[in-house]
């Protein structure tokens, strides 16, 4: 009688030690599987294999949803693969659980700003930055946004917190060198000079103002004199550029000049462009943009639609190529649509010099005397510019335009700028 409760007792003791080493059993073999898809995640992004790690991620959310972890990695990975939306949407959907998570506001924040909606950023910096005060890089995120908003004092009062907790930040520095260096205003003056096997030399010299009023608006205001085929016109010229959001712009403008037979006496354009970023080691962004341009001249006019695309690519270089299709209506013949294309390549060369070398065919020149539709031709050129510090630059170019009929041309252009 004395020995069952004895053996109840352990048989209790064994049950409790057996759960006991279960649960640990479990709890070892569940961390053992966190560590391997964070492993394996961290493995992915480190050699860029973004769509393998949102693979890697995606299969931990679908067997474990409310992992605030994998949750955040998701909305990292989505922003670098430029989801930006989607990464949003995750990390505001980490925020409702884990309000002060200040990693996440970070990342949210940035992504607000590759969106072009720094307002709705800059809320979030305020909190973070309350919440961890002396963190650097929350500093520097509030410092970009404040410059994004056009706020330069207090984003100069930023950056210098954020030396003043770092002094060798080079981000830091490199932020409060570049808004000393801002200027909202430049000022070019150009000369144009084009020799032709068939013709009398023609020139033309330019005064360009072009000016931003914040983040949003700019203007371009000039006025252009020529000598060309013994006329003498002159012309006025005024355009407006809106971004609606960093990857968005509208420019629409026009020019006036008096009554000739060589230039347009009216014109008008309007321009729609959108930027890309991309995850290329090849290209780094795009710049695509579509362009009416009407010009009327005293007995034609000519209607331009133009497609052009500026790609980005490593180490500075950049490729300009555009598509253009001209409806020409002359008097006394019919309309006809005639193509052409140009194409742009530009590259640094040492230190503060640039370079560019550039082709073109079709049909340029909408001058009555250079009749659109007329003939075709090819152009070759090349162009220099020279930073001399960041408000002067100087730039020449040289370009030989070889026609049907045996005509040629060969045009030579310098320009200064001053920034203010």
């Amino acid at each position: 009688m004395r020995i069952l409760p004895k053996v109840r007792r352990v048989d209790r003791a064994g049950y409790a030690a057996i759960a006991a080493l279960l649960f640990s059993t479990t709890l070892v073999v569940a961390q053992e599987v966190s560590l391997d898809w964070q492993q394996q995640m961290r493995q992915q992004v480190r050699n860029q294999q973004l769509d393998a790690a949102l693979v890697t991620i995606e299969q931990r959310l679908n067997s474990h949803p409310q992992d605030l972890e994998a949750r955040t990695w998701h909305g990292r990975v989505l922003a670098w693969r430029g989801r930006w939306t989607e990464a949003e949407t995750e990390y505001r959907r980490v925020l409702e659980q884990a309000p002060d998570d200040t990693e996440t506001m970070g990342g949210l924040s940035d992504v607000l700003l590759w969106q072009g909606k720094p307002e709705e950023a800059l809320p979030l910096l305020d909190r973070a930055s309350s919440l961890a005060p002396h963190q650097s890089e929350i500093l520097l995120r509030r410092a970009r946004v404040l410059r994004e908003l056009g706020r330069t004092a207090d984003a100069k009062k930023q950056f210098r917190q954020v030396l003043a907790f770092e002094p060798a930040n080079k981000e830091a520095e490199r932020g409060l060198t570049g808004l000393a260096e801002q200027t909202h205003h430049e000022l070019r003056l150009g000369i144009d000079l084009d020799t032709f096997n068939y013709a009398d030399t023609a020139q033309a010299q330019a005064l360009t103002v072009g000016s931003r009023w914040g983040r949003r608006w700019s203007t371009r205001l000039g006025t252009t004199f020529y000598q060309r085929f013994g006329a003498n016109p002159g012309k006025f010229f005024a355009s407006s550029g809106f971004r609606f959001s960093g990857k968005d712009w509208l420019n629409a403008g026009g020019a006036l000049a008096n009554q000739n037979d060589v230039i347009p006496t009216n014109e008008a354009f309007l321009e729609y462009g959108h930027g890309f970023k991309f995850d290329n080691p090849w290209v780094r962004g795009l710049e695509a943009s579509y362009q009416q341009h009407w010009l009327w001249y005293r007995g034609a006019h000519v209607l331009t639609l133009s497609l052009n695309q500026i790609y980005y690519l490593p180490q500075d270089w950049t490729w300009t190529l555009t598509v253009t299709g001209a409806r020409n209506g002359f008097a006394g013949t019919g309309i006809e649509w005639v193509p052409s294309g140009s194409s742009r390549l530009g590259f640094p060369l040492y230190r503060r010099l640039t370079g560019s070398f550039s082709f073109a065919v079709g049909s340029e020149n909408f001058a009555q005397v250079d009749q659109i539709g007329r003939f075709s031709a090819r152009t070759f050129g090349g162009g220099l510019g020279y930073r001399f510090n960041h408000r002067q630059d100087l730039s020449g170019y040289v370009a030989a335009q070889h026609r049907t009929q045996g005509r040629t041309q060969n045009s030579f252009g310098l320009s200064y700028g001053f920034r203010f």
